[in-house]
């Protein structure tokens, strides 16, 4: 379940960005530009009700880190950076440093139920912000409490609409919400039954909206006090950690730091009850990754135990994620959505999946 309020809005706001986005009749790259958002779609969802606009993505005509904007109406500006591994940094609202000097920056206005008419971009570079990017190969990973979202019918914080056992999760912080439709920010969540499902990260919750918890000190938005990987909602209900109450005040009546869609939840771990389940955060990590892409009505592909459909399935994978690829083997000869093959590649420890389902995959090694 989701337990969110609403953000505080202004009417003019000046804020700082990592470099700005791109808007389609803008080809020239640059550090200064305006954009005009009063014709751009604005995609509602979450609870409660908050605006997107996204503004796609900008080239810059000379490297930054640190971008500033001013909005002229209501929200507030997100922006990330292309990582050298072609992943996106998280989203930081501005002013923001971004923790890699890149050439490519993407930007979004959030709204609270008001209207933008236009930002004003500007980027630069400052000095190196610390980095969040993981030693470990296959990203952070940290013991949560687990909680089933429900909501069938409702809208996300990213404008999906969550349908009978849908595949998603959410998170208590908006830097690592997903676009619609996309897996730049997935998680692998396991269960102590030995099941996983690697999913996107599609809404924001429980509880808090500024819980980067999987973060550094250093990098965290709020509860920088707190050790990393330790949600804020999990200290307050095992520790009295602010009084017991969430960021906007209210008593925490559980310790979750992840919310999982009901497909997630029921078909992919096989969970009956809320649980403590384990998840890595895949855009923390480094080393080839592949995007999920399925057709089936379901909207996730199997997992298997083995390079071979006639193995034991210990999972899925759903429409849209990233994967991390240990490496790849041959197998069964699969065909999928894309093509025909035999190569599966391993994405944990005794989890395989069929290449014919994955794309984009580069650079991965034998087993």
């Amino acid at each position: 379940m989701r337990y969110l309020l609403p953000l505080a809005v202004g009417a003019t706001l000046v804020v700082g960005l990592a470099s700005p986005a791109l808007a389609q009749n803008e080809p020239t790259p640059s550090n200064e530009w305006t954009a005009d958002v009063s014709g751009h779609a604005v995609t509602w969802g979450g609870s409660p009700r908050t605006g997107l606009i996204e503004l796609g993505s900008h080239r810059l005509a000379q490297p930054a880190n640190a971008v500033t904007a001013a909005v002229t109406g209501d929200g507030v500006v997100d922006v990330r950076g292309l990582r050298p591994d072609g992943q996106w940094t998280e989203w930081l609202e501005a002013p923001a440093t971004l923790p890699v000097t890149t050439s490519t920056v993407q930007t979004r206005v959030v709204l609270n139920g008001g209207k933008a008419s236009r930002v004003k971009l500007t980027a630069s570079q400052a000095p190196a912000a610390a980095s969040d990017v993981s030693v470990a190969a296959a990203g952070r990973s940290y013991r949560v409490y687990a909680t089933r979202e429900g909501l069938v019918g409702g809208t996300t914080a990213n404008g999906h609409t969550i349908r009978s056992r849908d595949h998603f999760v959410a998170l208590p912080s908006r830097r690592g919400l997903a676009p619609n439709n996309s897996g730049s920010y997935s998680v692998q969540v396991c269960a102590s039954n030995g099941r996983c499902e690697w999913a996107p990260v599609w809404d924001v919750g429980p509880w808090n909206t500024k819980d980067d918890y999987w973060n550094p000190s250093a990098t965290r938005e709020m509860w920088k006090n707190l050790p990393q990987g330790k949600p804020e909602a999990q200290a307050a209900y095992q520790d009295n950690y602010n009084g017991g109450k969430d960021q906007f005040g209210r008593e925490v009546a559980n310790p979750a730091g992840i919310d999982l869609a009901d497909g997630t939840f029921w078909d992919g771990l096989k969970l009956t009850t809320n649980s403590w389940v384990t998840v890595t955060y895949l855009w923390t990590g480094s080393g080839p990754v592949g995007t999920v892409r399925t057709s089936a009505a379901n909207g996730t592909v199997n997992v298997r135990s083995g390079a071979n459909s006639s193995t034991s399935q210990v999972g899925l994978a759903a429409n849209y994620a990233k994967v991390r690829v240990t490496c790849q083997l041959t197998g069964e000869s699969v065909s999928g959505t894309q093509g025909t093959s035999n190569i599966w590649y391993r994405i944990a420890s005794g989890k395989h999946i069929a290449k014919a389902y994955v794309a984009g995959v580069s650079g991965a090694t034998s087993c």
